[in-house]
């Protein structure tokens, strides 16, 4: 339950303001389907965190637990200053690859999209941490799931109440917060 819990928490709060999270909203406005589009990022999201859960359940199983503690506090911290730097989305990301369906072209773009990204990263780092394929996928997929569709739902109007730097700031906490935890605690 805990994997899980981490795993939503922490993908919910680095992918508020992430380029995925606005090229949630992109996909929204251009195809005015936003059921379609969740359901791509769905399966994007799956398949991706569902690779990088592996990938770091393996590297967690290689390598020793002090190794692996002082190595995710350092990730966890480094993403905690990551995070306070805004992404940025090309308006033309969703017409490069000229996919007409609304599902095809989100499951393509989110795949895409989050090669290399904060979440895919944290998404690793839990994976070792955990070693539970099933519940970190879960749990970042649901994290992903909650944040993009907030941002299909509520747009814009969410950061004209909350400003998306205080939200940055809450998130780039969370992460300072568990990175300080795995490095205090004894595994």
């Amino acid at each position: 339950m805990e994997a899980l819990l981490k795993s939503f928490a922490l993908v919910l709060a680095s992918e508020i303001g992430d380029k995925t999270q606005l090229l949630a909203l992109v996909l929204a406005l251009r195809f005015k389907r936003p059921l379609i589009v969740m359901a791509g990022i769905l399966c994007a999201t799956l398949l991706n965190h569902g690779l990088a859960t592996l990938v770091g359940s393996w590297i967690g199983s290689q390598i020793s637990e002090q190794t692996l503690r002082y190595g995710l506090a350092v990730i966890f911290l480094a993403f905690a200053v990551w995070i306070l730097i805004p992404d940025k989305i090309d308006d033309d990301t969703s017409k490069t690859y000229g996919l007409t369906s609304a599902f095809v072209t989100t499951i393509v773009l989110f795949f895409l999209a989050e090669m290399g990204d904060k979440t895919q990263l944290a998404t690793i780092a839990l994976g070792a941490k955990f070693q539970d394929t099933i519940a970190v996928t879960a749990g970042t997929t649901a994290g992903m799931l909650v944040a993009d569709g907030l941002a299909i739902i509520c747009g814009e109007r969410l950061t004209k109440i909350v400003p998306m730097r205080a939200i940055r700031i809450f998130s780039s906490g969370l992460f300072a917060v568990f990175g300080i935890g795995i490095a205090l605690s004894g595994g």
